[in-house]
């Protein structure tokens, strides 16, 4: 260990946080470790907890419908969805036989994956809280100041008049890549000053792209915390600026939530039957925990007790699974336990959860597990190479999942196992590459 079993950590020694969550040594040590949440609850009892519920996120699903003419009018990638913003859903039976033989752990029913990686506009699961907030925010603006009703065609939000009011406003985000590109290219769509401020381990690429949408991107040589709270600290006091807070926002959260009334339709077309016999096993990469934490509210509003969700987080960044098993949440980073917060994973380099993710997902996640950068690199080539798909490495902290679980659990309960991937589908080529060669020579050691 590079830390002292001695030192504090909110009053309380290393050593006997150890003694209290023996996995914490294994986020010390930077092991792939999966645990499980001993404090989940059967749905209904969970549901008591919860600061929000069904008709949270049934408004914000009616919020997106509303938008969909728009959606076709400005971004025509969307008309074959008939403007909603949604991914694919595909069998991987090749990638599972993969795994099958590379790990020597069967998975039994079928492995799935969640293509959030080729959501139109920004190519990430960061499409769905990031541009749902902003589109929120928009039409508060424009009921007030533009006559907008419900009953309107929101098509009229491309209008001159309408990009006009929302010039008078400002978008502010802090992100470490995927979260600022969705923002960014939505504002700057609608007509919005935006500011996107990005922690030093961000992708050139991302911000390059963000600034060619005419973004103003701001650069801290810290992390993602730093970066959050920089623009924070910005926005306080404009009233014509609006930040978009990922450590703490419901509307962020309810946007993602409505990604599992999708994901049940889909499932439905496929022939696949959600139940206690055959239950839903879901691995979500996770940073801050709005992404994961709305997904996988959605899911138990409509699955309950048949689905079973995990997120998934870098052995550099794993502060959810720290956050959860202290009981601190955000009160405590990896940091405090001597760990870096350095990934190849930028998505996922984040050292402090949201502490409203983790007191509202608590009584509903299964469990956490961390997976290392050469894990996720090797993962990324095995992908490309069996089903075709192109992912960031961020991405693929999900697709250890099952083998995780199987290991734990000594053999793989029988069920549906759904891979969320995150993101990729705007990477460039040759940033791909990179990745892909990076994952040949993490292959033959992972």
């Amino acid at each position: 260990m590079e830390i002292s079993l001695e030192k504090t950590v909110m009053g309380t020694t290393v050593g006997e946080w150890i003694a209290r969550a023996p996995v914490i040594r294994d986020v010390i040590e930077k092991n792939e470790v999966l645990w499980l949440n001993e404090g989940v609850l059967p749905f209904e009892k969970a549901m008591h907890s919860s600061e929000l519920g069904r008709e949270d996120v049934a408004d914000a699903s009616r919020r997106l419908s509303r938008f969909a003419a728009y959606f076709k009018k400005v971004f025509p990638e969307t008309k074959k969805d008939g403007g909603l913003l949604e991914s694919p859903l595909a069998r991987i039976s090749k990638m599972q036989a993969a795994l099958d033989k590379k790990y020597g752990e069967a998975i039994p029913g079928e492995l799935l994956i969640k293509l959030d990686s080729h959501l139109a506009v920004s190519g990430s699961i960061k499409a769905r809280g990031g541009i749902y907030e902003v589109l929120y925010v928009a039409e508060q603006i424009a009921m007030k100041e533009g006559g907008l009703t419900e009953a309107d065609d929101y098509a009229v939000l491309a209008d001159e008049k309408y990009k006009k009011i929302f010039s008078k406003y400002s978008i502010a985000v802090g992100s470490t890549g995927n979260l600022g590109l969705s923002i960014g290219i939505i504002s700057a769509a609608l007509g919005f000053r935006v500011t996107v401020h990005m922690s030093a381990d961000a992708r050139a690429w991302k911000k390059a792209l963000l600034r060619a949408h005419g973004v103003t991107v701001k650069e801290y040589e810290s992390d993602y915390s730093v970066a959050v709270e920089n623009g924070r600290r910005a926005a306080q006091g404009d009233p014509f600026c609006h930040f978009v807070d990922d450590e703490n926002s419901r509307t962020l959260f309810l946007g993602y939530a409505v990604a599992a009334e999708r994901l049940k339709a889909q499932l439905d077309a496929l022939g696949i039957e959600i139940s206690k016999q055959m239950p839903l096993y879901v691995y979500l990469p996770c940073g801050v925990g709005g992404g994961p934490g709305g997904v996988a509210f959605g899911l138990k509003l409509l699955f309950g007790d048949n689905v079973h969700c995990f997120f998934a987080e870098p052995t550099e960044s794993c502060c959810m699974m720290l956050g959860l098993a202290t009981g601190l949440h955000n009160a405590v980073s990896v940091a405090d336990f001597g760990v870096g917060n350095r990934t190849i994973a930028d998505g996922l380099a984040v050292g402090r959860a949201s502490g409203f993710v983790g007191r509202q997902m608590l009584p509903f996640m299964d469990g956490s597990y961390s997976v290392s950068d050469e894990r996720m690199s090797a993962l990324l080539k095995m992908l490309a190479d069996e089903e075709g798909i192109k992912l960031e490495p961020s991405a693929l902290a999900g697709m250890f999942g099952p083998v995780m679980l199987a290991k734990k659990l000594g053999a793989l309960p029988r069920g549906y196992h759904l891979v969320w991937a995150t993101g990729g589908g705007m990477v460039p080529a040759e940033e791909y590459e990179k990745y892909y060669n990076e994952g040949a020579a993490a292959c033959k050691r992972f």
